[in-house]
């Protein structure tokens, strides 16, 4: 598919939108991390795969906490330190 668009100033950087199609077909959304190949002939923007720092938790820190109460949490487990920990 070829997409015709314009880039855009935005501040004092270049942008350049990716529309809905242009979005759809590569599977990408607001967040999605990319590599973007530079050469003189233009640029190549493709979903990152296996590169550090692209890994997604599947859940949320809501979703992780729902439910939760002090004795789910194990609130009463909580260790306190002793003087000797303390440095007293």
């Amino acid at each position: 598919m070829r997409v015709e668009t314009e880039i855009k100033k935005w501040g004092n950087s270049l942008a350049l939108r990716v529309t809905g199609a242009m979005a759809e077909l590569p599977h990408l959304e607001a967040g999605t991390r990319v590599t973007v190949d530079v050469s003189s002939e233009g640029l190549v923007v493709r979903p990152a795969v296996g590169t550090v720092g692209t890994f997604r938790f599947p859940y949320d820190e809501t979703a992780l906490l729902e439910g939760i109460t002090p004795d789910r949490a194990h609130a009463d487990e909580i260790a306190s330190p002793t003087d000797d920990e303390l440095g007293i």
